[in-house]
């Protein structure tokens, strides 16, 4: 196996990101392993490569395609091939929920109807421009799942930005970091770290232990191949500006809060760097806004608090083994934003986000349960992730400060998962041996 990655096989969506401000994630059923490999024929020539998503082309393919655990076996896949996927792709998230801390309003009992269920076989991205291509886009996959019988949508998301630059429905500045991989010939922004082993993400390479993880069998369907985990995140907008209104009497103080729960201003200016007011020019300037660390910048989290978003996600050089968990994230907002002086509307939006590696367990999981929901995280008491853990108003966070430190109890939830699922992204050559596959259960067994 070389350990140069091989662009052409593998599919886009991990490697970079694509210039769609739009997308559509569909979410299907197949009747049959006929009728799910006459639809995955029919759409391979659509699905983009790391070798071709760079492309501005008109013509440039942005579809991604994933499947679970029981899609695999729909296709046709046999016992043995299937036994040999991990345990927790096998079980799938709904089933797992409670080890990665989603619990209460975040358990699977409130999610999406049909994304906790077997009968959830694949997963269909289309990219797009922008919000029009999008529409013209699913109208021609809508053509195409009419015209094949025995593939049904079972449902279907639609996301569009929000601004002119990448932000989340809170206000933050989003899409400031990428995680470098080793073999990508562009070079790593400023204060991300030196590249990460190619098998930390993509199945088939050396990973960060030095060996090549064994491969679900045969390799030929799993060679170059990710797992993602799939999880859409509603955003209470009004609930947290009522939550910042009470924890602040002015504008300027409310603003530092809400830069103390994530790790930087909503600009994307870092506390490291920006501790005392925002520099939104620091905040869009991509070759400075990662530069910075923990362990000799901010060692007592007197800038960023120990407990802040971004500091729990990516330790830095302030924890152990950060490359093995090392994770690649890629979505984008649904639902329109709520005008800025308006109240809660009940109207759902928030973030759909897929993070993806090769080992759900070892960087997925042990994220969601060590470093989101884990209350002692960081030698912590009783805190969880601000902004994305799982809250019931028993939760609290410390500000460190000299001489008295910042205490804020009965943190509220800002945010409800909604639906999760796992999914595999085959590489392509994968994808057509799945589709061409006569006997597939003899051919993949």
């Amino acid at each position: 196996m070389t350990a140069e990655l091989e662009l052409d096989d593998i599919q886009h969506f991990l490697l970079a990101r694509t210039p769609a401000r739009a997308a559509r994630y569909e979410f299907l059923t197949f009747a049959d392993a006929e009728a799910g490999r006459r639809w995955l024929a029919g759409i391979i020539d659509k699905v983009g490569t790391g070798a071709s998503v760079g492309s501005d082309s008109p013509d440039a393919r942005w579809v991604t395609v994933g499947f679970t655990w029981s899609g695999l076996r729909v296709l046709g896949v046999g016992d043995a091939s299937l036994a040999s996927f991990p345990d927790e792709f096998r079980e799938g998230l709904a089933s797992r929920a409670a080890i990665v801390g989603l619990t209460g309003a975040n358990a699977p009992d409130h999610w999406d109807v049909g994304l906790t269920s077997p009968d959830l076989h694949a997963i269909a991205i289309l990219f797009a421009r922008d919000g029009a291509e999008r529409d013209r886009a699913a109208r021609e996959h809508a053509r195409y799942l009419a015209e094949t019988s025995g593939v049904r949508l079972l449902s279907f998301l639609d996301l569009e930005a929000i601004s002119a630059e990448p932000r989340e429905h809170f206000g933050y500045r989003d899409r400031l970091s990428e995680v470098p991989i080793e073999g990508m010939t562009r070079a790593p922004i400023p204060g991300s770290g030196r590249p990460i082993k190619a098998g930390e993400f993509f199945l088939g390479y050396a990973d960060e232990s030095g060996v090549v993880p064994a491969l679900p069998q045969p390799a030929e369907l799993t060679r170059n191949g990710s797992y993602v985990a799939y999880l859409r995140m509603q955003e209470h907008v009004g609930a947290f500006r009522d939550f910042l209104r009470a924890q602040g009497a002015t504008q300027e103080a409310q603003e530092l809060v809400a830069a103390k729960m994530m790790g930087r201003w909503r600009s994307g200016a870092p506390l490291v760097l920006a501790p005392d007011s925002d520099d939104p020019a620091l905040g869009a300037d991509l070759q400075r806004t990662n530069d910075f660390n923990y362990a000799e910048m901010d060692p007592h989290g007197y800038r960023c608090p120990v407990g802040a978003h971004i500091r729990r996600m990516n330790q830095r050089d302030d924890g152990e083994s950060q490359e093995r968990h090392r994770m690649i994230r890629r979505g984008g907002t649904y639902g329109p934003a709520l005008p800025p002086d308006a109240a809660e509307d009940g109207v759902d939006r928030g973030i759909a986000a897929f993070i993806g590696g090769a080992s759900l367990t070892r960087q997925f999981e042990f994220t969601m349960n060590v470093w989101v929901n884990d209350p002692s995280f960081g030698n912590l008491t009783n805190e969880r992730d601000p902004l994305i853990g799982t809250h019931d108003g028993t939760h609290d966070m410390t500000f460190p400060k000299r001489p008295v430190r910042k205490k804020i109890s009965g943190l509220p939830a800002f945010t409800t998962v909604r639906a999760g699922a796992y999914f595999f992204l085959p590489g392509v050559r994968a994808l057509r041996t799945l589709a061409g596959a006569s006997t597939p259960a003899r051919r993949l067994a």
